[in-house]
């Protein structure tokens, strides 16, 4: 939903050809991304490699606060305004097994803390029903400076 300006993240962009294009929305007060990595992002042999782990629960993270902040602002996703865009100020993942291969994860997130330019989400990614890995984002409204060319 973002502008084409700003969809070419590796994690979320749209028109990035080679990146994951993962997505966001709501299911009821959370939100949720689903992802089925694809057999060449392995770390060993039957297990998911971490960064990808580590990078949808960043992209999560700042879709999350994206939308959290559009719905505030009194939007939908399939509103016609243009959501808020966010970026990463900290990033924490935990590994607490490992991720198998073949398997449709699915990230949740919780909207933690709201400040006017700061959000904090936990996030939390399951293997089918299984709790492999968590972790927390802090985003922040993307600076206006990142748009000038």
């Amino acid at each position: 939903m973002y502008p084409d300006d700003f969809s070419r993240c590796y994690g979320c962009g749209r028109l990035n050809e080679e990146g994951h294009h993962f997505r966001t929305g709501w299911e009821g007060d959370k939100t949720v991304t689903y992802y089925e990595p694809q057999a060449d992002q392995t770390a060993i042999p039957g297990f998911v490699y971490g960064g990808l782990i580590a990078s949808l629960v960043d992209c999560h993270g700042t879709g999350s606060a994206s939308l959290a902040l559009h719905r505030k602002n009194g939007f939908e996703p399939e509103s016609a305004e243009t959501p808020p865009r966010f970026v990463t100020a900290s990033l924490a993942v935990n590994f607490l097994k490992p991720t198998p291969q073949g398997r449709r994860l699915k990230a949740v997130g919780t909207i933690e803390e709201i400040h006017p330019k700061k959000f904090k989400v936990s996030v939390e990614v399951f293997a089918d029903s299984e709790l492999c890995a968590n972790g927390e984002v802090t985003a922040v409204v993307m600076p206006a400076s990142f748009g000038a060319k």
